[in-house]
């Protein structure tokens, strides 16, 4: 078993209490189940979650839109089971809503997974988004750290141009020059 998908299930079991309903989920080969488990009145989150988790994996596009609403919960678990679920789905939409969540300062407080999922995806949305989110963070005193290193570390790993200029306003930053000197030194340069 998948460890994401082992994960998932042993937190989903908890907060299920153990119930039949869960364990039906976790067996289920039947997508048109799992998928009604997303769309049927009065699911519990849980049930929600792991239905479109396990959509996602096996590339049901069904999954997309809990899979999306997951990636933006309060919950960091969620958040990254979302975002593991959705590179693996393969819907074409995925870079597009990534980008909107990790670009959307009233929910920056949730950007990281977004962040490392545009990462992940390396989609014409992924470098444009990380830029933008980055520039924001780079204000006096903000509170989102952990964002603006994910985006440092992922706009590296990117290895494109255009995050040059943004990557040098980092260095000037204590708490984020280490890992931009690092992130500039994985970008070549241009001739």
């Amino acid at each position: 078993m998948d460890e994401e998908l082992r994960s998932l299930t042993e937190r989903s079991r908890k907060e299920s209490g153990g119930s039949a309903d869960h364990e039906r989920l976790t067996a289920t080969g039947d997508h048109d189940e799992l998928a009604e488990a997303l769309t049927a009145p009065g699911q519990p989150l849980w049930a929600r979650e792991l239905a479109a988790f396990r959509l996602g994996l096996a590339g049901d596009r069904r999954a997309f839109e809990a899979l999306v609403l997951l990636l933006n919960h309060r919950d960091p678990q969620r958040c990254a089971s979302a975002a593991y679920a959705l590179a693996r789905l393969g819907d074409p939409r995925t870079a597009r809503a990534a980008a909107a969540l990790a670009t959307n300062e009233l929910r920056v407080a949730y950007a990281l997974h977004p962040v490392r999922l545009l990462v992940e995806l390396r989609a014409p949305e992924s470098v444009p988004a990380l830029i933008t989110t980055l520039r924001r963070r780079l204000r006096p005193h903000d509170p989102y750290r952990r964002v603006a290193l994910a985006c440092v570390d992922g706009l590296g790993a990117l290895g494109d141009a255009r995050a040059r200029p943004v990557l040098d306003e980092a260095v000037a930053h204590p708490a984020l020059a280490e890992a931009a000197v690092h992130a500039l030194a994985r970008i070549p340069r241009q001739r």
